[in-house]
């Protein structure tokens, strides 16, 4: 019950701004969502990368202790994402809506609170290694996933190592690889704008849940269970065969019991991929998240 309350005080603020974000739309109208287009763009170039910087290069980050968390990490985005494919053809939806998601879960303003509760202090460089993975299987094939039939949005590999996300991650791997430290000034003033993109982001979801309706409702609830279930099962795969510590394999099926993250829907924003199906995926996700993250915590712990 103590562990089940914590993570309700988690997930319980996550809600509320995603409350104010549709209130707010509701009561300004149609013309928020709009608005919402040039946000959305700065959190997705700006806000977000320095989020995904500064987790790496903030903590005391040891890459040879959690290689083999990073490979469990990668592997479970990859094999979530392979589990669901087969999901999205039987349902009729679009690959492109229900599969990235799948892949890329709340293992940033949800997992590392979380890990922290769960396993202490010590516990966030686990979880920053975790973070890192899904952002490096995300961002390479989640991404050219969406981008399959726009052609608008296409891009070469070259061009995609050089977004601001990639680059983000690769400047903060190089800096925990290197022991390297900004000037403590520098460094605040980055992880404040980081961690503006986590209310942003909500915020942005809730103007959205304007255009959700009965038939986003229902691919919902299919993503809400879809993502950790099939997450939990490679965990469970992985855990017979990947030498971890106790301490991380608890951490892997934290990892994989989490919901799908927010930062889906900025992106289906971004390439008009559904965002309404995948706000409800990111939304129900989120909620069922209250049933499966307990349900990872006591097969990481037993």
């Amino acid at each position: 019950m103590d562990i089940f309350l914590r993570i309700v005080s988690i997930i319980l603020p996550v809600f509320i701004i995603i409350g104010l974000g549709y209130a707010y739309a509701r009561y300004k109208g149609e013309g928020v969502k709009e608005d919402m287009v040039a946000v959305n763009r700065i959190s997705m170039d700006v806000l977000c990368p320095l989020l995904v910087f500064t987790a790496l290069a903030g903590k005391d980050f040891d890459v040879g202790h959690n290689a083999w968390l990073i490979l469990a990490g990668v592997l479970i985005a990859l094999g979530s994402g392979l589990l669901a494919w087969p999901v999205a053809r039987f349902f009729g939806y679009d690959v492109r809506s229900f599969v990235p998601p799948m892949m890329y879960n709340n293992c940033g303003n949800m997992g590392l609170p979380l890990a922290a509760l769960a396993f202490g202090a010590n516990g966030l460089s686990a979880a920053v290694a975790l973070f890192m993975a899904c952002n490096l299987v995300y961002f390479t094939v989640g991404i050219k996933i969406i981008q399959k039939g726009h052609p608008d949005h296409q891009e070469g590999s070259l061009k995609f190592l050089l977004s601001p996300m990639m680059l983000s991650m690769i400047a903060g791997m190089l800096f925990a690889l290197m022991h390297l430290h900004l000037p403590e000034f520098l460094f605040i003033a980055l992880k404040m704008m980081g961690d503006a993109c986590i209310p942003i982001m909500l915020f942005a979801l809730g103007v959205r849940l304007l255009d959700i309706n009965f038939s986003s409702w229902r691919i919902g609830v299919v993503g809400a269970i879809v993502c950790p279930v099939a997450g939990l099962i490679v965990a469970a795969l992985l855990e017979m065969v990947l030498p971890l510590s106790a301490t991380q394999r608890g951490q892997m099926y934290l990892f994989a019991a989490l919901p799908p993250a927010v930062f889906c829907f900025m992106v289906a924003e971004q390439y008009q991929q559904e965002p309404d199906k995948v706000a409800s995926i990111v939304l129900l996700g989120n909620l069922a998240a209250l049933l499966f993250v307990p349900l990872g915590l006591w097969l990481g712990l037993r």
